[in-house]
């Protein structure tokens, strides 16, 4: 992998996925690339981000992002990070044909195949069975982005900049507007025709993304539902499971806290 997070990739007819191990200490950045193959973004300890025209993903040890070939994205590690990337030839698995970024369970065995595969030092009809085997070990689940886009305009920005320094701060439209020189309606239409969202649905979603740090460092719950402003984990768990589509106990099992 270059400095720039571009892949070295030099076709060989005996292999057909190649496997990146790398470490990426907090605040590493591999601005927008893309590579020749298809690639399953996983980081075994840490939590990834992973940027595309597509959406946003955050990945714990327990999820992975297979993103297709000549896709544009950027990956940058929240906190720190250890990224093993499989690196995926198209001919290779024709049967594949998820078109947009597809989260992936990382299962016991997809994570001890991806280990195996890192590997260089063993037969190459081995290997064709390994791989296959990972091919066939690839299996999404409903986790969808969480994307809140910024906005460009500088009275709408003022409050996005202002809410990603303190999520939890729950001032209505009418009281960012007395700040920014803006009325309510025009801050709430700026909202929505920058970045698709009604100003409370763009909320919600800084606050789930400002959650998943805490939640993959394993913080409880409740205190999670506080820093980022909900009142009980019971609303913000609601507000997870809407978002994501699952529950934040299902994006980052307890078992994956602390692994290597």
């Amino acid at each position: 992998m270059s400095r720039n997070g571009h892949l070295r990739y030099r076709p060989c007819a005996t292999t057909g996925i190649l496997v990146g191990d790398f470490t990426m200490p907090r605040g590493t950045v591999y601005r927008a690339h893309w590579h020749p193959l298809h690639q399953l973004a996983w980081s075994p300890k840490g939590l990834l981000r992973v940027r595309s025209d597509r959406g946003v993903w955050l990945l714990p040890p327990s999820l992975a992002l297979w993103i297709p070939a000549t896709l544009p994205h950027a990956t940058e590690s929240a906190g720190d990070a250890v990224m093993r990337s499989a690196y995926v030839a198209p001919a290779c698995c024709p049967h594949i044909d998820w078109p947009k970024p597809t989260v992936l369970e990382v299962t016991p065995l997809l994570r001890a195949l991806i280990g195996h595969l890192a590997r260089t030092d063993f037969a190459a009809d081995a290997r064709t069975r390994a791989e296959a085997v990972l091919l066939d070990e690839l299996h999404p689940v409903p986790v969808t982005s969480v994307s809140a886009p910024p906005p460009r305009d500088p009275r709408a920005r003022t409050v996005a900049e202002r809410l990603t320094a303190d999520p939890a701060d729950g001032r209505t439209l009418a009281s960012w507007g007395t700040e920014t020189g803006a009325s309510a309606r025009t801050l709430a239409r700026l909202f929505v025709a920058e970045t698709g969202l009604a100003f409370g649905q763009w909320r919600e979603r800084l606050r789930m993304q400002a959650a998943m740090p805490h939640l993959a460092a394993g913080l409880p719950i409740e205190a999670v539902a506080h820093r980022v402003g909900y009142a009980t984990a019971s609303s913000f768990t609601a507000a997870f499971h809407r978002l994501a589509g699952v529950t934040p106990r299902q994006y980052f099992p307890l078992d994956d806290q602390d692994t290597s």
